[in-house]
């Protein structure tokens, strides 16, 4: 099993490879608006998962997905070349979910944001339930008592 620190760095070039060789090999006109976004290596250095994401609707995603299963044993043999590494890891490309989840989060703020502007517009116009300070003064009821 390797270090953690190796794999990381091994993931980080398998990430620099997979989209140099995508932008600069691949001629395939599916592979439009596609981003290699992260690189993961298992621990033994043998399975690289490489994430993307593609600008478009879901056709588009579905046909970019088709044609980097088709460039994977090019990637794959770029990766063993330009390393060097004794076991060339398979490649696998994952669709990120990042866009997804930042829209789901963005939603998610908006909605807090317009309850917190409802709550600051209830509030404006709110008065005590009872008097302003109902906390009685201490000073004032010693020196009421001592007059007498």
């Amino acid at each position: 099993m390797a270090d953690a620190g190796r794999a990381r760095k091994l993931a980080d070039r398998i990430r620099e490879i997979a989209a140099e060789t995508l932008e600069r090999r691949v001629k395939d006109p599916r592979l439009g608006f596609v981003t290699v976004t992260d690189a993961r290596v298992t621990g033994d250095l043998r399975e690289a998962t490489i994430f993307y994401t593609v600008y478009g609707d879901d056709s588009e995603r579905a046909s970019t997905a088709a044609a980097l299963e088709r460039v994977k044993g090019l990637v794959r043999s770029e990766v063993g070349r330009q390393t060097g590494i004794r076991f060339t890891p398979s490649v696998e490309f994952v669709a990120d979910a990042v866009p997804e989840s930042a829209a789901h989060i963005e939603d998610l703020l908006r909605v807090a944001r317009e309850s917190d502007e409802e709550v600051a517009r209830a509030a404006a116009d709110a008065q005590y339930a009872g008097d302003p300070d109902p906390y009685r003064a201490d000073d004032e009821e010693e020196g009421d008592r001592a007059a007498p």
